[in-house]
């Protein structure tokens, strides 16, 4: 019977034929967790009686979320973890890697067919290598470092074909941002947005990630986009792996199916205080902000450096008042800038350039904003205290529309600067 992608990569891991609504028990190739989430997941595992996990090498640990830890019992979760890694022989990236969603796939830890898990919600990342990857929580997490396996309801899918060409600096950022405000917080709830169509053809792999990366902001499962080539040049220059066919069927049955053409899409941003509140950025153009963020798992990748330095072109400094800070996703993507002249570049503008992590995105560790300040992000959410006071303003937009507009201290259209 014609598949989704979703139904085939579960009827490949459970080897029998699946679909939508059925609930199954599924192998995990991979499960990922954080300085978070972790020590309660291997809580719930010693719960359980677990004494053993059932694969050390399926098992993906970092820290990313609150590093170098900014407080003692973040230092006592790290030590907690650290010492479950030791013993159970689980390789621990520890502090040294990035934000957990880029090292996953720069490591070549997600690959197209497989079905992931991790303790946070933005797992979904990994669809943009072909995998179902899904986030879960910390009982659930428990459950697989013991068994290796999880329950889960295969989801319907919505899919998402994607044509034309994007114009002068939009891209992937805004046009998730759009799906976001079309089909809205939960009109994709426990659902797989299946991507395809010649945009997403034309997309790098780190446009790929942005769009995966933010499903779960239409409440979906999971975000797949369909592997082609680039996928599997990415995935292979990482591990062995052979190439297959792994596509939706073009008869087969969805929840929905919605057709965009990028042509004439303009840079989006999201207002406060919901990601699915967007709109062009010339209804929000002259807001003031106190504060510009580029990185996170969303835009910290070279390529969204790249395109906020393009930006920037000249100009010898950002807009005075305004706090700009800069975080690549991981270690290697802040090399490639290093290398490439942009993390000069942007500390002689007058940013703060930090360490890999998640900084300001989780509002837990620093960046935080006060009563009253605004701030423009590349990050993935909005919510209220988001990122510090619930009586701050976060505004959400691509890192083109980020540095344009901590050039003039105000969002602006990227395409006018």
């Amino acid at each position: 019977m014609a598949a989704t992608i979703a139904e085939k990569i579960f009827s490949m891991k459970c080897g029998r034929s699946v679909r939508a609504g059925d609930v199954v028990m599924a192998p995990v190739d991979a499960a990922m967790i954080h300085d978070i989430t972790g020590p309660l997941a291997v809580r719930v595992f010693r719960e359980m009686g677990g004494e053993r996990v059932y694969d050390p090498e399926r098992i993906i640990m970092l820290f990313d979320h609150q590093v170098p830890a900014d407080s003692i019992p973040a230092a006592e979760n790290h030590v907690f973890m650290r010492q479950f890694a030791a013993e159970q022989g689980i390789h621990n990236y520890d502090l040294l890697e990035g934000v957990c969603h880029q090292v996953v796939m720069e490591k070549g830890r997600a690959a197209p067919g497989e079905i992931i898990v991790g303790t946070d919600s933005h797992t979904c990342t990994y669809g943009a290598a072909g995998a179902f990857a899904t986030g879960i929580g910390s009982t659930d997490m428990g459950f697989v470092l013991k068994f290796g396996a999880l329950y889960f309801r295969v989801p319907e899918s919505i899919l998402v074909e994607v044509d034309g060409r994007f114009g002068r600096r939009v891209g992937p950022k805004d046009l998730i941002l759009s799906l976001a405000g079309d089909i809205g917080a939960d009109g994709a709830t426990y659902m797989a947005l299946e991507f395809t169509g010649r945009a997403m053809e034309k997309m790098n792999m780190a446009g790929r990630m942005t769009c995966a990366n933010m499903a779960i902001e239409m409440g979906a499962k999971a975000g797949i986009v369909r592997p082609d080539a680039a996928t599997w040049d990415y995935v292979a220059a990482r591990r062995d792996i052979e190439p297959f066919d792994l596509a939706g069927d073009v008869d087969a049955t969805y929840r929905d199916r919605r057709r965009y053409d990028v042509t004439d899409l303009a840079p989006q941003v999201a207002v406060p205080h919901n990601v699915d509140n967007v709109v062009d950025v010339t209804k929000v153009a002259g807001t003031k902000v106190d504060q510009v963020f580029i990185g996170s798992c969303t835009n910290g990748r070279y390529e969204d450096l790249f395109e906020a330095a393009e930006v920037m072109g000249s100009a010898d400094a950002f807009a005075p008042g305004v706090r700009v800070i800069v975080i690549p996703a991981s270690r290697t993507e802040y090399l490639k800038a290093l290398r490439a002249g942009l993390i000069e570049r942007f500390v002689e503008a007058g940013a703060l350039v930090e360490a890999p992590c998640c900084g300001p995105c989780m509002g837990g560790a620093f960046g935080l904003l006060a009563p009253g300040e605004v701030s423009l992000s590349t990050s993935n959410r909005n919510f209220r205290g988001r990122q510090g006071s619930t009586q701050a303003l976060v505004y959400l937009s691509s890192p083109a529309t980020a540095a344009a507009s901590a050039l003039y201290g105000e969002i602006t259209d990227p395409r006018e600067v």
